[in-house]
């Protein structure tokens, strides 16, 4: 595989940057349709052969590295007048140099080959350094994103240095290469500028939560882009503050690595997925949805030692590319695509040869296979491995990026090869983010650079077993090897369970179990049930979905929104429960003293999830008055048309005692509910079953009652009774959809059957001139301000002085004449 995408990068695209893989020649910047920040990438330099140059050693094809070594210092120029991404030119062009320039090393120190070899690549990496330096030029330390080769930044000629912001991951994935650069050229200017970047990105950090953010301002600190996660924008600052460790043996990176560490599996790790939280509010989840990238970020778990999740989440995207052939650019919780794209990344690739190593598992073989396989099948094209446009139809994009000979083959072939069939120690290295490889010897050629403070690992919590270790099941887990086996196949696990609580509180396992007096010996191994608040159903258990239905004017039904059940509480698909006005619980999350016990008291309570149980919640609502409970979700952007319907279950113990009916939103439709309530002082809902939608059926006068017509239930007295009054259209369906009114253009009918502009909140000329109860003979009629039909066979209503709805009166020449009461 790699003999048919390298070769045909040489017959067909070198000395260009890249390959096309369906057009069968190279892509040459400024000769090719622009493609934004994709050819930010490209140099001029030959990116795809210098990002190769190393594979072609692990991968035992000496006679093929000299060549391409020969090549590069015979072709390759870097002084060209172009644009590039200083992120992409440093980990795949001077990571590649360097990386070239330790094996080079290697083979010529063994007298093997090689042996006309005088540093050449490195005299290259540190020109090429030295045309990235600029980029450094900002009073913050954190450099430009973008750099001219010839020109720098500043120059006039230059075409950059207007950028303002940059990712974290582009200012803090600079460290292995500068620190290798500076340790092997002597010159300590380039580990400087990229230690003074990391230690921005680290002074900026939100100190309540030690996360970070995904853009930031590059001159004053600021960040623009507060969403954290451990995929694209931040990854690979988090991998080179670990390996920066393993390369440089300097323990600061450590410290502020464990740090960070500890804050993503608190907020961002929700075993197996890893999901973006706010950095200033971590409990809130900004989507959900994950990109590829994060694909990593298992392989960077072996590395520190912690295997348990680790293995859970490569488990879960490998049941993703079991469904979608390859990993989608970006796809759902539910594993649905987000975005279709697959630019044959090797994240994947990564992680399971990191694992594999980790635990001897073969079950990682056969992950390993599938890869080569679908590569085979879906990738493969005449002229080399094409990527995929989307994987739902396995369209193919004329494009194979440089990464994928420098990474994707790399840790296949490492996956399936012993030790002993290398050329060389595999564990005297470090992987760059773009898998080129830098000797751990670089720790004691040079001290690391002065003015690293930070947390001394004294003041760190002594019980966190994996600070200093190496990954080694038998270290781990010396009565269990099959260990690994635990998350991919249950059956080999026999242990025994504890059944916990799990608190929507974001408080990691062991936290809580500290908290409950519970605590755990070193290096023992616990297999722990935690008892969810959700509870996901099987085929043969499907959730029955519940409505929250806004009924008052000027909702009147129109607005609908789906809601799961409880599996406590008040049963509403045997028990009607009525319609009551909404009000929002403070404090919102009712984890605390309810501050407006008064107001809820008889009412319906909304009620934000997180902090505590839902039936804690409940409790403490039913107690302050509250006649039922809606739940809305806290992570931002969920819905019902994204996120399967769950049951909300009780806390493990009885709940006989909660006895009102709860129902939960999702975030977007309980956004609907809280706007609602903002914009109007009084919001009536029902909370009832799909099937009892109001408005839903139809009448049995002759089908005088559309699927659009209308049913509104209105309190009357003071002695918890309600009258309902029923209003019915003939022939008319004046009540539309929420969609479908606003598709109307905001029209109502008039007298002439003619549409006249209209909107909710309208109020009448003149009020009617009959009593409640009578057939109305005005054409007109106002509901709180509503106008709604007009004239022939088609209801109206009338309002009191007080504005309440009280009757429901109907045109005479309807056969219908008298309000109907329920």
């Amino acid at each position: 595989m790699f003999d048919h995408a390298y070769g045909s990068y040489m017959k067909y695209a070198y000395p260009a940057d890249e390959l096309m893989p369906l057009s069968c020649r190279g892509r040459v910047r400024g000769l090719e349709p622009n493609r934004g920040d994709i050819d930010d990438s490209l140099g001029k330099f030959s990116l795809t052969l210098i990002d190769t140059l190393d594979t072609l050693v692990v991968l035992n094809k000496l006679d093929e590295f000299e060549d391409a070594v020969r090549r590069t210092l015979r072709d390759v120029r870097l002084d060209n007048d172009v644009v590039v991404s200083v992120f992409e030119t440093n980990i795949r062009v001077l990571g590649g140099l360097l990386g070239a320039h330790t094996m080079a090393d290697m083979l010529r120190q063994r007298g093997e080959r090689m042996q006309w070899y005088r540093d050449e690549l490195l005299h290259m990496a540190k020109e090429l350094g030295h045309r990235l330096l600029p980029a450094f030029n900002t009073t913050s330390g954190l450099p430009y994103p973008r750099v001219n080769l010839r020109y720098g930044v500043l120059n006039p000629l230059s075409r950059t240095g207007t950028e303002s912001d940059t990712c974290t991951a582009c200012a803090g994935t600079m460290i292995l290469e500068f620190a290798a650069l500076s340790r092997l050229s002597g010159e300590a200017v380039f580990e400087e500028n990229a230690r003074k970047a990391l230690d921005v990105l680290w002074e900026k950090r939100q100190r309540g939560s030690d996360l970070v953010g995904t853009v930031i301002n590059i001159h004053n600190g600021d960040w623009v882009r507060r969403d954290s996660g451990v995929g694209a924008g931040i990854d690979s600052y988090y991998e080179y503050l670990m390996k920066a460790y393993v390369l440089l043996g300097d323990n600061v990176y450590l410290e502020r690595f464990n740090t960070h560490y500890r804050a993503i599996m608190k907020y961002i790790s929700q075993p197996p997925l890893l999901l973006n939280v706010h950095m200033h509010n971590p409990t809130v989840s900004v989507r959900s949805w994950m990109d590829s990238l994060l694909a990593f970020f298992p392989g960077l778990q072996v590395l520190r030692g912690d295997l348990k999740p680790a293995i859970e989440t490569h488990e879960m995207l490998y049941q993703v590319t079991k469904q979608h052939k390859f990993l989608p650019e970006a796809f759902t919780t539910e594993f649905r695509v987000h975005w279709g794209q697959h630019p044959l990344r090797p994240e994947f690739a990564e992680s399971t040869y990191y694992l594999y190593k980790a635990t001897g598992d073969p079950y990682y073989l056969r992950v390993g296979q599938s890869i080569v396989e679908k590569l085979n099948a879906h990738a493969r094209v005449p002229c080399g491995f094409a990527a995929v446009q989307d994987v739902r139809t396995g369209a193919h994009e004329d494009r194979m990026d440089s990464f994928f000979l420098a990474e994707m083959f790399k840790y296949l072939y490492l996956l399936f090869s012993e030790k002993n069939q290398l050329h060389f120690d595999i564990d005297d290295y470090i992987f760059t983010t773009e898998a080129h490889l830098l000797p751990v010897s670089l720790s004691t050629s040079q001290p690391p650079c002065r003015g690293n403070n930070t947390v001394r690992l004294s003041q760190l919590p002594t019980e966190d077993l994996f600070t200093y270790s190496c990954p080694s099941t038998q270290t781990l887990f010396p009565n269990n090897p099959s260990f690994p086996l635990c998350v991919t196949d249950e059956s080999v696990c026999v242990c025994r369970g504890v059944e916990l609580p799990l608190h929507d509180h974001g408080m990691e396992p062991v936290e809580f179990l500290r908290s409950m007096g519970i605590s755990l010996t070193p290096l023992s191994v616990y297999r722990v049930k935690l008892v969810a608040e959700v509870t996901q159903t099987t085929e043969e258990e499907e959730v029955e979905p519940l409505l929250v239905q806004l009924i008052s004017p000027p909702f009147l039904g129109r607005t609908v929104l789906t809601a799961g059940p409880a599996k406590f509480g008040m049963d509403l698909t045997k028990q009607e429960h009525g319609v009551s006005s909404i009000v929002k619980t403070s404090p919102y999350t009712a984890c605390g003293p309810i501050e407006n016990a008064e107001e809820l008291s008889g009412h319906i309570a909304l009620a934000l999830r997180g902090d505590c149980m839902f039936a804690a919640k409940a409790r403490r609502l039913q107690e302050a008055g509250a006649i039922g409970v809606i739940f809305i979700d806290h992570r931002e952007g969920s819905n019902s048309a994204e996120t399967p319907l769950f049951q909300m279950v009780g806390d493990g113990g009885s709940t006989a005692d909660i006895t009102i009916p709860l129902v939960f939103l999702f975030s977007q439709e309980g956004a609907l509910l809280t706007s609602a309530l903002e914009d109007h002082s009084n919001v009536d809902v029902l909370m009832l079953p799909k099937e009892r939608r109001l408005g839903k059926t139809t009448g049995k006068r002759g089908g005088l009652c559309r699927a659009r017509s209308l049913v509104t239930l209105l309190p009357t007295g003071d002695q918890g009774s309600i009258n309902a009054s029923i209003i019915l259209f003939s022939h008319l369906p004046v009540v539309l959809e929420e969609e479908e009114y606003k598709q109307q253009g905001d029209s109502c009918l008039t007298p002439g059957d003619e549409h006249m502009p209209c909107s909710y909140g309208q109020t009448a000329a003149s009020p009617p001139s009959h009593r409640p109860g009578l057939p109305s003979t005005d054409p007109w009629s106002v509901s709180r301000g509503t106008l709604l039909c007009q004239r022939g066979p088609c209801c109206t209503l009338w309002t009191d002085s007080r504005g309440d709805l009280s009757s429901v009166t109907v045109n005479p020449t309807d056969s219908l004449t008298t309000p109907s009461k329920t």
